[in-house]
């Protein structure tokens, strides 16, 4: 296994919940723990990509690299090719898009993308996805959906409950169990694929659906997907997401 860089990407101005990358969670700043479980993969780096130098010095006072970027990007990705772009590194360099907002990232999962770009010369990146197994899940457009090919490849992500059966009719249509798998959003790239990806316009497919992967698969670029053994735990996009997670920190501690 080649060595692997972690960038995390880091907005204070969070749409659903404003500064929730610096809200206290059990006795640490939330982006705190993300870092912590980037540190926890095996990355040789783990780098902090933030929108302002608030951001950068509540990370620096946890010890962590954080770098300050442009406050006008529009993506998380495109903070990290900035990040890639300023270190110089090589277009083989293997580099882990793993977002501020996910204080419960298993570090296995972390390094499972890592080393699932790492072993395929063809993907130009790598991402997880797990089984579902709820209908409700299926159902929810919230909720992302994938499928892939038989090399392992995504064909396509969608909000829509995908695979659908034709002979199901309307909207009491069963959950395809073993076909339906959710999205887990973790992205490894080699830096020259993610140099080249925020080259390219956004795609008509990624605007309606409003999934930026879908601008990598309209251009071309080859998506290897990797099944997890579990679901990680939920992110934090709202205060009753923040909430949650704290009462399970809560639990986990002795």
């Amino acid at each position: 296994m080649m060595p692997f860089k972690v960038v995390i990407p880091a907005r204070l101005a969070s749409t659903r919940l404003p500064r929730k990358l610096l809200a206290p969670l059990a006795g640490k700043p939330l982006l705190q723990w993300t870092w912590e479980a980037a540190r926890a993969s095996g990355a040789a780096e783990v780098i902090v990509a933030a929108d302002s130098d608030e951001v950068v010095d509540a990370c620096r006072a946890f010890g962590a690299d954080a770098r300050l970027t442009d406050a006008a990007h529009q993506s998380g990705t495109d903070r990290i090719n900035e990040i890639a772009g300023q270190a110089g590194w090589p277009d083989d360099a293997v580099v882990v898009n793993l977002q501020g907002d996910e204080p419960l990232m298993p570090p296995a999962l972390v390094r499972q993308a890592a080393e699932l770009l790492a072993a395929d010369a063809g993907a130009d990146i790598a991402t997880l996805c797990h089984a579902l197994h709820s209908r409700e899940d299926w159902l929810n457009p919230n909720v992302v959906k994938l499928v892939a090919d038989e090399r392992g490849y995504a064909l396509y992500f969608s909000r829509a409950p995908i695979p659908w059966k034709r002979e199901s009719g309307g909207g009491d249509a069963p959950l395809p169990e073993g076909l339906a798998f959710r999205h887990i959003g973790l992205y490894a790239y080699r830096a020259g694929a993610l140099r080249r990806f925020s080259a390219l316009p956004p795609s008509p497919l990624e605007t309606c659906e409003m999934l930026e992967q879908l601008r990598a698969l309209s251009h071309g670029q080859r998506i290897k997907v990797g099944v997890a053994a579990e679901a990680p735990p939920r992110g934090v996009d709202t205060a009753d997401d923040l909430a949650a997670v704290a009462a399970l920190l809560a639990r986990r501690q002795p």
